[in-house]
């Protein structure tokens, strides 16, 4: 369909083309010197002592669990209000997905109260996620995590350039795993990246992404090793010469793009309180620095959802929904059934909650016309 106003774009330029045409020239495509010096960069400019390039978020979150050493029978508590991704990843460990309910209709992220009442003996991990760049209660959520001796995997897929306190988020728990996919605010197309500040877990890491392998192909390649030994049953999760390149540009565009992404976001809540005051918008009061990847809204309790986002469709308006609960999901239904804990708000959330377009290069103009094309699909509910 071609979208009036789309839900998100890509923001590139010639930089990333001539980045991306001088690996090809190069001749060395898979992981290399981009990769390390975009792993660099990147743990500049989050302040960690390791970043290391992931083919996904998903698989930086397997690897994460894994480094923390959690496997079946564990139990890692999380927000059901996410991709599904984060209750993949833990799965495929064996261990097991706990959903704990948000903290409000004003505050989309994982509740520190109700992560406490959710701890188990069971419990090995506490998984929060920056829910569209806004930051978690992290003081809240790390003295829980003291207190009951447990790790922190932060889901940073929104947060790339996100703060709280001066902190980056994904730097707070034990390991910040980040999202490149080519709606996150920095794209490699597909792509992530782990970062910690503990040398154990990096190490761990940086053998399990590539086969348990003890040596890198580029170690060889540049005769720094002759061969190698396998010391864990590992993964194929490296990131390519490629996808380094484009990440490398792009990082350099994380502080104006979200800038300008907080400009939108401010001009949406003008208009939006102004035209349409029964939608409301979370994420109002301060916390820290947002990264504002996504602008999610609330329709008033009891609007057709559905109808309202095929209204703005009809009107060129590209909606989406972030998320339905991963516990209501087929898959994680029975679990969930066999442990009953009530998520009072993500379920009343996830009935009213829509997201309209966000990107960088959007006008102040459409940010008027989504205004206007809500206020008129509201009307004719």
């Amino acid at each position: 369909m071609d979208w009036r106003v789309p839900l998100a774009d890509v923001n590139l330029g010639p930089e990333e083309l001539e980045a991306v045409s001088a690996v090809i020239r190069s001749g060395w495509l898979t992981m290399g010197s981009v990769t390390q010096a975009f792993e660099q960069e990147y743990a500049q400019s989050t302040q960690s002592a390791h970043a290391l390039a992931i083919t996904n978020a998903t698989a930086a979150l397997h690897l994460a669990c894994l480094a923390l050493g959690i496997g079946p029978g564990d139990e890692v508590i999380l927000p059901s209000l996410t991709f599904v991704a984060s209750a993949n990843a833990i799965g495929y460990t064996g261990a097991i997905p706990v959903f704990a309910d948000i903290e409000s209709p004003d505050w989309l992220c994982l509740s520190p109260r109700a992560v406490e009442a959710a701890i188990t003996e069971k419990t090995k991990a506490i998984m929060v996620v920056h829910y569209a760049g806004y930051a978690c209660d992290m003081p809240a959520i790390l003295e829980i995590a003291r207190q009951h001796q447990l790790d922190v995997i932060e889901d940073a897929a929104h947060a790339v350039g996100a703060s709280l306190n001066g902190k980056a988020l994904g730097t707070w728990g034990s390991v910040g795993c980040f999202s490149f996919f080519g709606n996150k605010n920095l794209t490699t197309a597909e792509g992530g990246m782990l970062v910690t500040d503990d040398p154990e877990i990096a190490q761990k890491v940086r053998v399990l992404r590539s086969h348990g392998m003890t040596t890198l192909t580029w170690d060889r390649f540049k005769g720094h090793a002759s061969t190698y030994d396998v010391v864990a049953q590992g993964y194929n999760y490296r990131m390519d010469e490629l996808r380094s390149a484009l990440g490398r540009e792009q990082l350099k565009r994380i502080p104006a793009g979200n800038a300008r992404r907080g400009e939108l976001v401010k001009l949406y809540c003008q208009l939006l309180s102004r035209e349409t005051p029964t939608i409301s918008i979370p994420f109002q009061e301060e916390r820290g620095q947002s990264s504002y990847h996504i602008m999610p809204v609330l329709l008033p309790s009891g609007a057709d959802k559905p109808a309202f986002m095929e209204q703005m469709k009809q009107q060129g308006i590209q909606t989406s929904w972030h998320y339905p609960p991963v516990h209501r999901f087929r898959v994680y239904k029975e679990a969930y059934a066999s442990r009953p804990n009530p998520l009072p708000v993500t379920d009343e959330v996830a009935q009213r909650e829509v997201t309209l377009p966000l990107y960088p290069t959007m006008t102040d103009e459409q940010v008027a016309w989504v205004v206007q094309a809500a206020k008129e699909a509201l009307a004719g509910l």
